[in-house]
């Protein structure tokens, strides 16, 4: 029952927060002079376009692009009428892309999945990847264990994810013949869920997956046996060694509960890290993913486009981050979740 009241506090606090999020984000989006109609407007006067600029001023006034930005801010997330009544994010009306020429739940539909779905697998990735490391490093602490691990990691934070996506882009394709390009096989796309298809998306993902969670790995690989090393050295540990306690299960039941709560915490943290991290992969390896149109809608001052995606990816932060708390609470007992009500 505690657990469920603090789940229940953490979304109304989660609530709140993306809501204070999306005013930022709109604020931000809009602090550029003029937005994508009116830049375009300007450049129809120009050329001497008349026709051009009264379709651009008629569909200003279509998306409210001509009231003020409280009013057009209201509007956008619907909870205010606008020329077609409430229409907004509430209501699942994310916007027009102009930039695109169409819905924005049209322009990001399948991509949503696909930028889930890789940084899903990322995270996975990281875990894996970091957590077997991190303890073996600091197992083994200065040792020539400790070195190569230490090595690679530094060797993973210091490689920019580009240029890694670009090196596996040829030597992945010539020596390992992975597929480049893409989530899944051109014959596969649009086409219902099957084995094949399925296949073909795992065999796609080895390389974005190895590009996106490379750093993040190598990061909390670190961050991880820094805790590891701390706890080793306190005198529980010492006591329990001395009592004969076999060294698996000391290593085990004691120091890594400890200094794993930091690498649950970091959840929160990788989610955004990841995301902002692939979206110059995702062009380099023409992935189907939201980094490509965020960055045509930044670009274009695409403001429905480019709010509606950095919303997403908040909500997916502050989501992760909700996960961490939760498993925090579980994990370790010594968290009291309820001293607000003491």
């Amino acid at each position: 029952m505690d657990i469920l009241k603090f789940a229940v506090r953490r979304v109304a606090t989660m609530m709140l927060t993306l809501l204070l999020v999306s005013a930022l984000i709109f604020l931000i989006i809009n602090l550029p002079p003029g937005d994508y109609l009116s830049n375009q407007i300007a450049e129809l006067r120009s050329t001497g376009q008349e026709s051009g600029v009264a379709k651009a001023e008629f569909l200003r006034h279509e998306y409210a692009l001509d009231r003020s930005l409280p009013e057009q801010y209201l509007i956008w997330l619907g909870v205010w009428p606008g020329p077609h009544g409430f229409s907004g994010i509430l209501q699942g009306d994310f916007g027009w892309s102009f930039e695109f020429n169409k819905p924005v739940s049209e322009v990001v539909g399948s991509a949503l999945w696909m930028t889930i779905m890789v940084n899903l697998v990322a995270v996975l990735f990281v875990y894996l990847v970091a957590l077997p490391l991190g303890v073996l490093a600091a197992a083994r602490s200065r040792t020539w264990v400790d070195y190569v691990t230490s090595f690679v990691g530094y060797l993973g934070l210091a490689t920019p994810n580009f240029l890694l996506a670009l090196i596996l882009f040829y030597y992945g394709n010539k020596y390992f013949n992975l597929p480049i390009g893409g989530l899944m096989a051109s014959e596969f796309e649009g086409q219902p869920m099957s084995l094949d298809k399925i296949k073909s998306v795992l065999l796609h993902l080895i390389v974005p997956t190895f590009v996106i969670g490379t750093a993040g790995a190598a990061a909390m690989m670190q961050r991880l046996r820094a805790n590891m090393l701390d706890e080793l050295n306190k005198p529980y540990v010492t006591t329990a060694w001395a009592k004969g306690v076999p060294p698996a299960k000391l290593l085990t039941k004691y120091p890594l509960r400890v200094a794993f709560n930091p690498f649950v915490a970091d959840i929160g943290n990788l989610i955004p890290s990841l995301i902002s991290g692939s979206v110059l992969v995702s062009v380099v390896l023409g992935l189907q993913t939201i980094g490509p149109a965020l960055l045509a809608a930044l670009k274009s001052q695409d403001q429905f486009l480019a709010g509606f995606v950095l919303l997403f990816v908040a909500a997916l932060t502050l989501i992760g981050t909700m996960v961490s708390d939760l498993l925090l609470v579980l994990l370790d007992p010594r968290i009291r979740f309820g001293a607000r009500e003491r």
